[in-house]
């Protein structure tokens, strides 16, 4: 048994502003709903085997100041794709954000409502994820964070230090998922999340138990009466469990 990711949920005041930035950032196509959805090509159905697409939802409230847990990181093929991209990002929208990251190789920036996103520079470990080259959580203990998301997701481990651990799916496909160590603390809701999906002819709630099992907590958003579960995982983040209809 195990789930895996199928979007990024990004909570938005004007989601079509953000949803059209998004897939204009990521190449991708934009298909309006509730939400506004973001995945690849014009023909895409839900659910996509392997990319974690980004699904924009509207909320009232805008973001605060407080940097998101939760971020992306954009894969870039050369030191000029690179450049260009940002370049690109910024005529779509995108701002420059200083989140405390001094003098590093990649570029950080935040898009129209102010969710932090980085632009890496060419790395090899991320020449074959699409565009989405990882999701970044912050985290007080890596360690712990590898051990109940690889449980829950059946993710392989690839690198575990002292302040990071980073995981993929066993597959080899897809973008990675990296627990980054940090000293901030939850403050509020996250605006940043994960939205998981049991796999074909798994049950989703013997899958919801077994994550709380792990030590995931229900989670009470205000969400009603409504076809998904919320849970958080044990240091907070929180994340949603879809059925497949």
């Amino acid at each position: 048994m195990a789930l895996r990711p199928v979007q990024v949920n990004i909570k938005a005041l004007d989601h079509s502003a953000v949803g059209r930035f998004w897939a204009e950032a990521l190449g991708w196509t934009v298909f309006s709903r509730l939400t506004t959805y973001v995945a690849p090509g014009r023909d895409f159905v839900w659910p996509d085997p392997v990319t974690v697409c980004v699904d924009v939802v509207p909320v009232p409230e805008p973001k605060t100041t407080t940097k998101n847990r939760v971020h992306l990181d954009l894969a870039s093929a050369s030191a000029t794709h690179r450049a260009e991209l940002v370049a690109r990002l910024q005529a779509l929208g995108a701002t420059p954000a200083d989140v405390g990251q001094g003098r590093v190789p990649w570029t950080v920036l935040a898009d129209p409502e102010g969710n932090e996103f980085c632009v890496l520079e060419p790395r090899e470990r991320y020449r074959d994820t699409g565009p989405i080259a990882r999701m970044v959580v912050d985290s007080a203990d890596p360690q712990a964070m590898a051990r109940f998301w690889g449980e829950a997701l059946d993710w392989t481990l690839h690198e575990m230090a002292d302040d990071r651990a980073v995981l993929r799916s066993a597959m080899g496909v897809g973008p990675y998922l990296e627990f980054l160590r940090t000293p901030d603390m939850k403050t509020v809701p996250d605006r940043v999340h994960l939205d998981l999906l049991p796999y074909p002819g798994d049950d989703r709630a013997a899958e919801v138990a077994r994550l709380r099992t792990l030590g995931a907590t229900d989670l009470d958003l205000g969400q009603g009466d409504v076809p998904w579960t919320c849970l958080a995982d044990p240091e907070g983040h929180e994340f949603c469990v879809l059925a497949l209809s």
